[in-house]
């Protein structure tokens, strides 16, 4: 598999993932659903450390789904690296 070839399959799953989580926002508790979404930023936290996706593209794509959901909770910079990560 081709780094491009993984980053585009990585592109798709978060894509999946955050529409997944958008469709069952309104069914769930708002803890969970905070929690869901917690889960979804840390996996892209290190799919960007991994370099499995590029940070500028992974923060588009938590944009685009704030826009079409805003349930779904877009914290500024949630995507970016903990400087513990970054190192």
């Amino acid at each position: 598999m081709t780094e491009e070839t993984r980053s585009a399959r990585t592109e798709r799953l978060l894509v999946s993932r955050l529409e997944a989580l958008a469709r069952t926002a309104a069914s769930l508790p708002h803890a969970e659903m905070e929690r869901l979404v917690e889960l979804a930023t840390i996996a892209t936290m290190r799919a960007v450390a991994l370099d499995l996706i590029a940070e500028e593209r992974a923060e588009s794509i938590w944009r685009e789904a704030h826009a079409r959901h805003p349930a779904l909770r877009v914290q500024r910079g949630a995507v970016a690296l903990p400087s513990r990560l970054a190192a």
